[in-house]
């Protein structure tokens, strides 16, 4: 028996939450920003009222502003989002235990056990609509389909546009359906892939299909070099429906790393202030580590510039030779990786992370230095932080002005709560 495997995706998911916690702004333009009161940040959701002046997601406040004046900014309340996505799982979670979150908004659901309980994939979509819509007083769409890849585009390129919301892609189908779409539209593809792909003469997704793969990699190979074979497979798979993956509720409980990163308020040029930065991603990561019982082996460490159409920045890693979470041993990873790859370009966003995790409760003693001194020591920090806050103890370098650990400590994922 064919799967049936909905993505369920809530409509400008966080402008939804404040236009239902505010009925006031029910038809007025509504979006989520940065910060209202310094006009500044980006724009993270719009209702659809304010997109029909044009506001989108990502660009900047002023833009916005300049396009609707009388556009109604909301600061985020994260924690707020967070619960509200838990109370939909739950949701989907009466219709089937086999519930994957995608997104904070998105999630994915095997239904095939279900139709002979609740009816067809249309009408489970339907009451999964109305049952959201009663507790939160958000709309959703949902994309049907035989895999995850044709359920997500079942949703983004069809349900989000229809006015039910809900649209099933058969995967017989495709050839009159998805084929005929640019390729632009299909899942993974951005604006300068699009253009890789139009330089071969591939511009919709049917071409995309079509062709043998084997003549794909050659082709992909003269564009991007010798190492792009998988990704040609995986776009020839995509475009094909291909997808074998299972919706797995268990994906995300799996540690495989951690690790943080941030969004700088302004770009930083200065390695000091860099540094600064460096050392609380670090000091993060590995109170994660320690809470969680982990050592990590592999330190990785990466930073972006603020102009995405000409990207500048790096990612890279080094293996240390004993697993660590104690954080000056993390950050002085991470500035080595600095010190060999960062090209003096200014960085808006930093990274740490921690890999190849083991179990700290077994690691190898050294004959230098006091590391179980060390580790004593970050352990009763890290008490003290869990019972009166993460600001109750700060590094000397926190209080800098380039630190961002006190503003951040009062906000979750870069937003407030």
């Amino acid at each position: 028996m064919e799967r049936i495997i909905m993505l369920a995706d809530c409509q400008s998911f966080y402008a939804s939450v404040e236009k239902a916690a505010h009925p006031e702004y029910q038809n007025k333009p509504v979006a989520v920003a940065g910060d209202p009161a310094r006009r500044s940040g980006i724009i993270l959701a719009a209702c659809p009222v304010a997109k029909q002046y044009g506001v989108s997601t990502a660009e900047t406040l002023g833009e916005a502003l300049g396009k609707c004046p009388e556009l109604i900014i909301v600061k985020p309340r994260m924690q707020t989002y967070i619960d509200v996505s838990l109370m939909i799982t739950e949701i989907y979670e009466t219709f089937t235990d086999m519930v994957e979150p995608f997104s904070i908004d998105e999630q994915f659901l095997d239904v095939t056990g279900s139709v002979n309980y609740f009816g067809s994939a249309e009408e489970i979509a339907r009451r999964i609509q109305n049952k959201i819509m009663l507790y939160t007083g958000v709309w959703s769409r949902v994309g049907i389909s035989s895999t995850k890849v044709l359920a997500k585009m079942a949703t983004d390129i069809w349900a989000k546009k229809s006015e039910s919301g809900i649209f099933t892609l058969p995967s017989s189908s495709l050839e009159t359906t998805l084929w005929l779409q640019p390729v632009s539209k299909m899942f993974g593809i951005g604006s300068r892939m699009t253009a890789h792909f139009q330089r071969i003469g591939i511009f919709t997704i049917g071409d995309l299909a079509r062709m043998p793969l084997a003549e794909l990699k050659r082709k992909m190979r003269v564009l991007m070099g010798r190492n792009s074979d998988i990704q040609a497979e995986l776009y020839w798979q995509t475009a094909n429906g291909i997808d074998s993956s299972p919706v797995k509720p268990s994906t995300h409980n799996g540690q495989q790393a951690v690790g943080h990163q941030m969004t700088l308020p302004r770009d930083f040029s200065s390695r000091s202030d860099i540094d600064v930065v460096l050392l609380e991603l670090s000091e993060e990561v590995s109170r994660r580590c320690r809470a969680k019982g982990y050592m990590g082996q592999v330190v990785s460490a990466g930073a972006q510039g603020a102009d995405f159409d000409k990207p500048t920045g790096f990612f890279r890693q080094t293996t240390l030779a004993d697993p660590t979470n104690i954080t000056r041993e993390v950050f002085d990873a991470a500035r080595k990786l600095f010190d060999t790859h960062w090209d003096q370009m200014p960085v808006r966003k930093l990274g740490v992370t921690l890999s190849k995790l083991s179990q700290d409760h077994e690691y190898q003693l050294t004959m230098f230095g006091n590391r179980e001194r060390v580790r004593r020591l970050e352990r009763t920090t890290d008490q003290i932080k869990y019972r009166y806050g993460s600001t109750a103890i700060l590094r000397a370098s926190s209080l800098l002005e380039a630190a961002q650990a006190r503003e951040r400590s009062v906000k979750i994922g870069g937003h407030y709560r």
